[in-house]
């Protein structure tokens, strides 16, 4: 019998975040610090909407494109918050989780052998989603001594007459990067001057820890050039409840609404009207949610500095990115042992490229009594394998 399995599937490498997860939900005593999944519960007011919405019988499709008053509240969360005007008729799409959006958006606009560029360590899902729609990854090894930050020269090296669209993952997974409005201005005249499109993924916008975010679609020329990305998963605590949306000019929208309509129809019905609510009367939540992040992030930075573990200061996200280099191991090598040795889980930099070599990601989306813990059997493993150098 033939082998009946895509070839371009097959050459795709499963996420490298998932490998250590599943080996410590097995491990007695073992302690993730490996998912970036916020430990706090969705807030109540917006768990009791989802709950009503069952109650009444809220449980048919909804439009294609997301409920109308959810879309309606997307914009005018924008408005506020970015001072982004966007049609909710013929410019928003709620999608099945910001990861839907990434991939229809690039499905939508690519050609084959459309390049993309893709500045790295990045999301583990922004390459393998350019592969399915047929286009050629360009990858820019970003540098921590930029603190990670896409720099105009990076971009300007990986243009080509082929480039089609820049991916700019800001707040970013997993440096916890960011880049504020005079980096941003900076990309955005060389967008506009080589005609390219940017998806610009902001999921994590709402959690930054160095003033506010700016959205690079908010600046002079950016708006009928960008998809826009973002969601409920991070900001409100709503990972499983799959629900995010994209923000683009209406004849992208258009496109990637038709890709949704024959693969998903809709998103689900319950947490829409919940995330009308999160909208509505959630702004108090994400602002504890985030002092709490805040307060990790500076816990974790100090213990860094005390154990002498080389790491830059993130601003944005729930992640910190420390170098390993000193120990002479791989990320995989020094993840795999501090796993079996501690029963910690983190993981190795380069699942999110092969520039994050040498460094790990740790997620403080846990509670401050399991950082201490794990922080405590870091100082440990650091200490035994300083011994052994």
């Amino acid at each position: 019998m033939r082998n009946f399995l895509s070839q371009k599937v097959i050459d795709i490498k499963p996420s490298g975040i998932r490998k250590f997860f599943d080996i410590v939900s097995e491990m007695k005593d073992a302690i993730s610090l490996g998912v970036g999944e916020p430990d706090f519960d969705t807030p109540w007011h917006i768990r009791d909407e989802g709950i009503y919405a069952f109650e009444r019988g809220k449980t048919f499709y909804t439009s294609n494109a997301g409920l109308k008053e959810l879309r309606s509240e997307i914009s005018n969360y924008l408005k506020r918050e970015q001072e982004l005007q966007y049609n909710p008729d013929d410019e928003i799409l709620v999608t099945v989780g910001g990861s839907e959006a990434i991939d229809i958006g690039l499905r939508a606009v690519i050609n084959p052998g459309d390049e993309v560029i893709i500045p790295q360590p990045s999301y583990v899902s922004y390459e393998p989603c350019a592969v399915l729609a047929d286009a050629k990854p360009v990858i820019i090894n970003l540098k921590s001594e930029n603190e990670f930050r896409l720099t105009p020269e990076e971009l300007l090296n990986a243009i080509t007459n082929k480039t089609k669209v820049l991916i700019l993952p800001y707040p970013n997974n997993p440096t916890g990067a960011i880049m504020e409005k005079e980096d941003l201005e900076k990309i955005a005249k060389i967008v506009v001057e080589k005609d390219i499109l940017v998806m610009s993924d902001e999921i994590y916008s709402a959690l930054t820890y160095k003033g506010k975010h700016i959205s690079i679609a908010s600046l002079p020329g950016m708006k009928e050039r960008t998809i826009l990305i973002n969601g409920f998963s991070k900001a409100y605590a709503m990972t499983g409840w799959r629900l995010g949306y994209a923000c683009a000019p209406k004849d992208i929208i258009k496109q990637m609404t038709k890709i949704h309509q024959f693969a998903i129809m809709c998103a689900p019905t319950t947490s829409q009207y919940a995330a009308v609510e999160a909208l509505k009367n959630g702004d108090d939540d994400v602002k504890m949610m985030c002092q709490a992040y805040n307060q990790r992030r500076r816990y974790l930075l100090n213990e860094f500095r005390q154990m002498g573990l080389d790491c830059f200061e993130p601003y944005g996200a729930f992640y910190v990115f420390p170098c390993i280099k000193e120990f002479g191991m791989t990320s995989e090598e020094f993840a795999t042992r501090f796993l079996k040795e501690e029963k910690v889980a983190v993981v190795p930099g380069t699942a999110f490229g092969s520039c994050g070599e040498g460094f790990i990601r740790i997620s403080y989306a846990y509670s401050l009594d399991n950082l201490k813990l794990a922080i405590g059997r870091l100082k440990n493993f650091v200490n035994r394998l300083r011994k052994n150098v």
